[in-house]
């Protein structure tokens, strides 16, 4: 069993994260979270902690934000956008067993103090930003980081405030580069 609660954003993707691990799960039911839902989050952070799961897209990513702020020490996990897509749909409900632990793996901090270790010039270098492929790259990196899929912006944001090593950093680019991700 996880000891941490994992937070995701409704009921479905509880069903999914359940059929992955034994884990407990509070649902936001959406970003207007109701103030009983967020004292049950936080109690769970204050006596087990927390993982953020949300969906891979932009709504996700408002209440990730939101919950961060609220709660700063919580760990968060990112499932790929390509592995939570089906059926025309987006959702932590829509990935497998098997991306939900990877994602759940690959668990990240966000840095009380972020570190600027990079920069827009290494998004460009790296061909992270201001290059047709850029966003495929990004994805495929963000993926073997365990940072998740962001335009060019959030996820340099996420590079400096996810713990991310320049050491991790040159050794995704590397098998990026190789074809290995």
């Amino acid at each position: 069993m996880i000891k941490e609660v994992i937070v995701v954003e409704g009921k479905n993707d509880v069903q999914a994260v359940r059929r992955a691990v034994d884990a407990e799960c509070i649902v936001t039911g959406g970003f207007n979270l109701a103030p009983a839902t967020l004292e049950w989050i936080e109690q769970a952070y204050q006596k087990r902690g927390l993982i953020i799961l949300t969906d891979p897209d932009s709504a996700g990513e408002r209440i990730r934000k939101f919950l961060s702020k609220r709660f700063p020490l919580a760990k968060h996990a990112f499932i790929p956008k390509e592995e939570a897509t089906a059926n025309d749909d987006i959702g932590v409900e829509q990935a497998s067993p098997q991306s939900i632990q990877q994602a759940l793996g690959k668990v990240r901090y966000l840095e009380w103090k972020p570190v600027q270790e990079f920069s827009v010039a290494d998004m460009i270098r790296y061909g992270l930003s201001g290059m047709p492929a850029a966003a495929e790259r990004r994805a495929l990196l963000g993926t073997r980081l365990g940072i998740g899929y962001a335009n060019a912006k959030t996820f340099l944001s996420r590079l400096n405030n996810y713990g991310v090593t320049r050491t991790e950093f040159h050794e995704a680019i590397q098998h990026l580069q190789e074809g290995n991700l």
